[in-house]
């Protein structure tokens, strides 16, 4: 890893080594893209990073009816078992969304408002949407761009505290599509049990994150 800081050596860090994400991102980055080019390209990386974060979700088998020739067949095979969720936050996360509710047609989809407050530099939560019962037992919450971590540490703590007081914890994975070193790094501090999957890591000191991908509710929703 370059100057830009080292990502935890931690089993629950996934970041990716395809070469379709990488093309894809850095197409993401150009400044000359289109408001609908920039919103196909955050759906394409976010479906394959998606995929990848998918790799663990736990199966059983099922048997189905084929009809071949005119004839019907019992088949064995498999099917997805845990109920699942999607948690964007906005605005951002919601570049994401569709991506993850093709994938995943029956997961219920969550919303999260947080933002940085300029001055404190602190998350603020301004909307909440989550039901008023815990029916999953797996929630992606989706971050485009964590740069600092503080506002995807405070969607994790409102998730895990949500399922705590409901009596049904459930597992919670963090899905984003690039994301600077140091917010891996806090991530993994405050919330060592989440499994973390990453497109690509920034380290160019040189280039701010923020520029180099733009405000992503600003290019997802034509509001510079």
């Amino acid at each position: 890893m370059a100057a830009g800081g080292e990502v935890p050596a931690t089993s629950n860090v996934h970041v990716s080594s395809h070469p379709l994400i990488a093309h894809k991102v850095t197409q993401l980055r150009k400044a000359d893209l289109s408001t609908r080019e920039y919103q196909q390209l955050m759906k394409e990386v976010s479906t394959l990073v998606l995929y990848e974060a998918t790799h663990q979700l736990k199966l059983c088998p099922t048997t189905i009816e084929t009809d071949e020739d005119s004839k019907k067949y019992s088949r064995t095979g498999q099917k997805l078992v845990e109920r699942l969720g999607v948690a964007p936050i906005l605005r951002g996360g919601l570049g994401m969304a569709e991506a993850a509710t093709e994938m995943l047609p029956t997961a219920q989809v969550w919303h999260l408002g947080i933002y940085r407050d300029k001055a404190s530099l602190l998350p603020v939560e301004y909307y909440n949407k989550l039901p008023k019962k815990v029916s999953v037992e797996r929630v992606f919450l989706l971050d485009p761009m964590p740069i600092s971590g503080s506002t995807a540490v405070a969607a994790l703590d409102i998730l895990k505290a949500w399922g705590s007081t409901a009596g049904h914890p459930f597992a919670v994975e963090l899905v984003c599509l690039v994301a600077k070193a140091e917010a891996i790094k806090l991530l993994t501090e405050c919330h060592p049990d989440v499994h973390l999957h990453v497109g690509m890591v920034d380290d160019d000191e040189a280039v701010p994150l923020m520029p180099s991908l733009g405000d992503v509710g600003d290019r997802l929703f034509n509001t510079f």
